[in-house]
């Protein structure tokens, strides 16, 4: 939405941050390592990261965990939506 910037962190949360205000409005705590990535869906309703736990974790932009993906063998580095924000790639 333009309004909105979230970050990755080695502290282990995402933060969402007003873009307006230079205000943090979320800080999410979905994963229990590093997070090394993190991606907006194209309708930037939806929040994807990625982490050295091994995870992906999918969630709204209000904050709300809705998924935990698991099955990588190894830390997550990047997370990408498709442009029809169907699908993720990790």
């Amino acid at each position: 939405d333009g309004k909105h910037i979230a970050s990755a962190s080695h502290d282990r949360t995402v933060r969402i941050w007003d873009t307006e205000t230079e205000q943090e409005v979320h800080t999410l705590t979905w994963h229990t390592d590093n997070v090394h990535s993190v991606a907006w869906s194209p309708d930037g309703e939806m929040i994807a990261s990625g982490s050295r736990d091994e995870t992906v974790c999918l969630g709204s932009k209000s904050g709300k965990l809705m998924h935990i993906l698991k099955g990588h063998s190894g830390d997550v580095q990047s997370v990408v939506w498709s442009p029809d924000g169907e699908m993720i790639a990790s």
